[in-house]
């Protein structure tokens, strides 16, 4: 198996460039869907945190029918996470080569029909679109948190900032060459989400600006080529073998 498979190593067999292959990528759909989903619709879809909040406000106002969208903006997003793992797992007893496929392939569909049918989603009932992209995100914020064993989130950046803070305040007091180096690689990882998510956003809000929602279906097939470009490379190698 190639060293450079983004989604087919695991855990502790990945390594760095594993890791910012598969940051880079996602990191940048993350960051396409984020502002993409906010302008269609002026909702956050590719995280919950400020959801939680609402639903709260809400509640307290008795404003039960508001309330209710945004319990169900943080429950889309948990049943993304939840049918990415409960797939990888199903997957994982039959053909442990396929696991990540159905994950990836999901998340590509639901962006591309979001691209195909947003307008007139947007029309009707537009919370239908950000319950559509709340899932794609939770699905796969978990896909790449069980691929990378939660060294890798991409689909917000509170946590990112927050730890990139206190890598770099470590890196005054941490002087062995071995803690250095760990140091460097998390910080170029959280650098490299943090500078694709905001590359992704602005792209994002450039083409939306004259293709509207169809920048989403370039988001969605670029996990397609990413996911086709493993496996030649897989194939490749086995007949080099």
């Amino acid at each position: 198996m190639t060293k450079k498979d983004m989604f087919r190593h695991k855990g502790k067999t990945r390594t760095l460039t594993h890791n910012l292959r598969i940051a880079s990528l996602l990191s940048f759909v993350a960051g396409v869907v984020n502002v993409a989903g906010f302008l269609a619709v002026q909702k956050l879809t590719t995280n919950v945190t400020g959801h939680f909040a609402f639903f709260v406000d809400e509640v307290f106002k008795q404003n039960f029918w508001e309330g209710l969208n945004y319990f169900l903006y943080i429950l889309f997003f948990f049943l993304g996470s939840f049918f990415s793992s409960f797939s990888i797992e199903l997957t994982s007893k039959i053909n442990d080569r396929l696991i990540y496929r159905i994950p990836v392939v999901a998340e590509s569909l639901i962006l591309i029909s979001v691209a195909i049918f947003g307008q007139e989603i947007i029309s009707k009932a537009p919370n239908i679109l950000a319950y559509s992209l709340l899932f794609a995100m939770g699905l796969q914020n978990s896909l790449v948190t069980t691929i990378s064993n939660a060294t890798v989130r991409t689909t917000h950046l509170t946590g990112l900032f927050t730890d990139l803070g206190i890598e770099l305040s470590q890196l005054f007091f941490y002087k062995l060459k071995e803690q250095k180096d760990k140091l460097y690689s998390s910080i170029k990882l959280r650098l490299t989400i943090i500078s694709f998510f905001f590359f992704g956003g602005l792209l994002g809000g450039i083409f939306y600006s004259t293709i509207n929602l169809y920048v989403l279906a370039f988001a969605g097939l670029l996990l397609l080529i990413g996911l086709i470009y493993d496996d030649i490379k897989l194939k490749l190698k086995r007949q080099l073998r």
